[in-house]
């Protein structure tokens, strides 16, 4: 996704127990009243980019390219209204020196004009795509949740940490592919889903459900940490 309006905006970094989550992930997969209790006597830790999972979905993939799309019109609108900003300036630039006064002041009163209505647009839309971008996230984040409850009782976790956000903000220095879940956690979504993969001409960079690890280091425990990249946008 390259366009500034369809990064997803998610915070969440936070620990996942699996005996936690579970109680909270069945009962929103249940119905009412009829949420099974979900244990685990796993003893694994694991890591996942809760973050990413969701954008290497086929259903999140799918859903945020159609939003893409879809602020396209809009994004274009945006960008003529600055062009046009930026070609008077360029014009009070060059001009300056041979306008009059009264010119001069009413071409500045038009850029400061058309610069303060651009401003309140942006916002605007930057608002408006993020609201936008949660309902998708969340939309799918609650599927999600049962999905890594299953697959980490399966698998013998019983810890789960989301390393969505890079560290400081993060708890979590550093971490290993053997531990990351992420990808396996979105094979099982997507064939749960049954929503197909997007065609490669629509899908573009999609990101992919690797884990947020640095190039070139690998799972030692004597290795310094090092600050993980942070997921594709």
């Amino acid at each position: 996704m390259t366009s500034k309006y369809t990064r997803i905006l998610l915070a969440m970094a936070f620990v996942i127990s699996v005996a936690a989550l579970a109680q909270t992930g069945s009962a929103a997969a249940a119905p009412a009243g009829a949420a099974p209790a979900v244990t685990s006597t796993g003893t694994k830790v694991g890591t996942i980019s809760m973050e990413q999972a969701i954008f290497a979905t086929n259903e999140g993939r799918r859903d945020f390219e159609a939003l893409s799309k879809k602020l396209e019109p809009k994004q274009n609108e945006l960008k003529g209204q600055n062009d046009e900003i930026d070609a008077l300036k360029k014009q009070l630039s060059a001009q300056q020196d041979k306008l009059n006064d009264d010119a001069r002041a009413n071409l500045m009163k038009q850029i400061e004009t058309k610069q303060k209505s651009l401003d309140r647009q942006l916002q605007d839309a930057r608002e408006d795509a993020q609201n936008q971008q949660n309902e998708i996230a969340q939309r799918i984040l609650q599927k999600l949740g049962p999905v890594l409850i299953k697959y980490a009782s399966d698998n013998g976790f019983g810890v789960i940490i989301d390393t969505s956000q890079p560290w400081p903000q993060s708890p979590v220095v550093w971490w290993g592919e053997a531990v990351d879940v992420t990808k396996p956690v979105v094979d099982g979504y997507n064939a749960q889903s049954g929503v197909a993969p997007p065609p490669p001409a629509a899908s573009g960079a999609a990101p992919k459900a690797a884990p947020s690890k640095p190039a070139g280091t690998t799972a030692k425990p004597t290795t310094p940490p090092v600050k993980p990249t942070e997921p594709p946008k």
